[in-house]
């Protein structure tokens, strides 16, 4: 129970960590291009990491851990950011978000495939529920749909639950930090040479928001949200902790309103806590 417990709490402090990622990317793209950005934050990110590895002297992984650590920086480091950046150039941070309520169903998909975990049906009952809930709320909620930025974050929300379950699995023998910091310094090289071609041709143009939101997704979306994920989903169970991401479109929606001064609507407030208990519902049954 202690296990578990702590897990759920790892995996809560991701969320909120996460829930600004994509505000914040929304404010970095008005200033750097997609593709430079996913470098960019991959290359930050990768370097605190690489940092970590050596002061802590983490021996390197082994073999049977390459494949599935370029699986999950094909999907977290290189392919959710890039995909949800072109997307954000499309559509609204706000309709954005709202996709990230499929996330925990995909996530629990690969947990299964990946994972062997096996949940009782009650599980995808509550899981089930809580997505419709919050892809309800997005098609009432938000017109500004196109098919190109929808599909895109569609493509986002599948590499990303792989991603996750990957990570999940591996973060049980090497650990969650290390888990991401290895998938970051494999991504380095490539993400480095990206990163220098398509660098902005002045820096003068830039404001302050697109740097603090690359600072953001760089540091605390990149490194510090995975160390408490890949934590929460190893000791508490990919497929039950990944329910927590339900919460992760209203935590991002009231921090998008508090930033920004948009109002918060009733509704968002209702959908909210339908969705706090299928995620109690899940954890129960996961």
């Amino acid at each position: 129970m202690g296990r578990g417990s702590d897990g759920w709490g790892s995996g809560l402090v991701g969320v909120i960590i996460f829930s600004g990622s994509l505000p914040a990317t929304r404010v970095a793209v008005a200033g750097f291009t997609p593709l430079f950005l996913t470098s960019a934050r991959a290359v930050i990110a990768a370097l605190l990491g690489a940092a970590l590895l050596l002061a802590l002297r983490q021996p390197r992984p082994a073999r049977r851990d390459v494949g599935p650590l370029v699986v999950v920086a094909l999907g977290v480091v290189i392919g959710f950011p890039l995909l949800t950046a072109l997307a954000l150039r499309q559509v609204s941070a706000a309709r954005a978000l709202v996709f990230i309520g499929l996330l925990p169903l995909a996530t629990a998909l690969f947990g299964v495939v990946r994972g062997g975990e096996r949940p009782r049906p009650a599980f995808w009952l509550f899981a089930g529920l809580g997505a419709a809930a919050v892809v309800g709320f997005a098609l009432l909620g938000n017109g500004d749909a196109t098919l190109g930025g929808d599909l895109l974050m569609l493509a986002a929300i599948l590499v990303c639950g792989l991603g996750y379950a990957e990570g999940a699995r591996l973060s049980r023998r090497l650990g969650g930090w290390q888990v991401i910091s290895w998938a970051l310094v494999a991504a380095l090289p490539p993400m480095a040479v990206l990163a220098i071609a398509t660098r902005p041709g002045g820096w003068s143009g830039i404001d302050g928001a697109a740097w603090l939101g690359l600072a953001y997704v760089s540091v605390f979306s990149m490194l510090i949200g995975f160390i408490f994920w890949y934590r929460g989903l190893a000791r508490g169970g990919i497929a039950g902790v990944g329910q927590l991401q339900l919460l992760q479109p209203f935590l991002g929606l009231a921090l998008a309103g508090g930033l920004l001064g948009e109002p918060i609507a009733w509704s968002m407030v209702a959908v909210s806590l339908l969705v706090v208990l299928c995620v109690a519902g899940a954890r129960r049954y996961a």
